[in-house]
């Protein structure tokens, strides 16, 4: 393919006209334009990056509050009989 037909990028420059440079090879961008970052991750890999937001995370947390909230229950009725 030859340079001058090959896609432009498109992107929307500082002075509000469409970017013509070539796009990085298999891209939607040039090179200026984020063509060469690799994007987000796929699917919920964000969620991974600490453990949080795992389910086995969440369920940890719904049970420490069930138990949490039974205690505090035993609490106000001991404070009751005393």
């Amino acid at each position: 393919m030859q340079p001058q037909q090959s896609p432009r990028c498109g992107a929307k420059t500082r002075s509000g006209m469409p970017c013509r440079t070539a796009t990085v090879r298999g891209k939607k961008r040039c090179r200026m334009h984020g063509g060469n970052s690799p994007g987000a991750p796929r699917g919920n890999q964000n969620a991974l990056k600490s453990g949080a937001y795992t389910s086995a995370a969440k369920a940890q947390r719904r049970d420490a509050r069930v138990v949490l909230k039974r205690l505090r229950e035993l609490i106000a009725e001991i404070e009751k009989l005393v």
